[in-house]
C-alpha cells in the first residue's frame, strides 16, 4: 500500500497544483476557441486537473484557504466548468467547516423542477461564485445575475486561472472582486 504524502507547506502545495495544471490541463500550439468567443494559442482544460485526485484535493485546499477568514453561505458557479470544482470544495470542507454548493444552468432542462439554479442556495445568502478559467468574466457574470435574482449578495468571484483578458475589470465594474489562484502568466515559458 502506498504511503500517504507528508503535509506540504502552502507554497509547496500551490507549486504542485501549478505543475499539475501545466502538465494535465494546459494545451498550447494551434488555435483554440474560448467560451468568450475569442481565440488563443493557450487553452486550459481544468477538468483534467479537478478530476485528478491530487489535483482536486490541492485545488479545493487552495480555495478553502482563500475562504478561511470570510466563509460565504454557499459557493457555486455556471455549469459545466464550475461543477467539479464546487464539488471538490464541498467535499473537502466537511466536517470542519462544511460549505454547501450549487450550480447555475446555462439552459433549463425542460423537465423535473425546471430550475436555473440546482443544489443548495437560500434566498438572500452571501455567495462566492467559482470559475475554473476566466477570460472576460462573461460566465461568472451569468452566474452572478442568476443568484442576484434570488436576492443573494455575491462576495467575490474566485477563479483557478485568470487569462488576464478583462474579467477582473468587468467584474470590478459591477463592484465584485476577482481573486485568482493563478494567471496565465504563471504558465508562460
Amino acid at each position: 500500500m502506498p504511503s500517504m504524502p507528508s503535509r506540504q507547506t502552502p507554497q509547496a502545495a500551490r507549486e504542485r497544483l501549478r505543475q499539475i495544471i501545466k502538465t494535465e490541463s494546459l494545451r498550447s500550439g494551434g488555435e483554440f476557441r474560448l467560451a468568450s468567443g475569442k481565440t488563443s494559442t493557450m487553452f486550459f482544460d481544468l477538468k483534467k486537473t479537478v478530476l485528478d485526485p491530487e489535483g482536486a484535493n490541492l485545488m479545493a485546499d487552495a480555495v478553502l484557504d482563500l475562504l478561511k477568514d470570510d466563509r460565504p453561505d454557499f459557493i457555486g458557479g455556471l455549469e459545466m466548468g464550475a461543477v467539479p470544482v464546487v464539488q471538490a470544495i464541498c467535499t473537502k470542507s466537511f466536517p470542519e467547516n462544511p460549505i454547501r454548493g450549487f450550480f447555475v444552468r446555462k439552459e433549463l432542462k425542460g423537465h423535473g423542477t425546471n430550475q436555473t439554479i440546482e443544489g443548495h442556495l437560500r434566498d438572500g445568502a452571501r455567495v462566492v461564485i467559482l470559475e475554473d478559467v476566466t477570460t472576460t468574466g462573461g460566465s461568472a457574470l451569468k452566474a452572478v445575475a442568476a443568484v442576484e435574482g434570488r436576492g443573494c449578495r455575491v462576495e467575490k468571484v474566485i477563479t483557478i486561472v485568470d487569462r488576464l483578458e478583462g474579467a477582473k475589470e468587468n467584474l470590478a465594474a459591477r463592484g465584485i472582486a476577482l481573486v485568482a489562484l493563478f494567471t496565465k502568466d504563471d504558465f508562460a515559458g
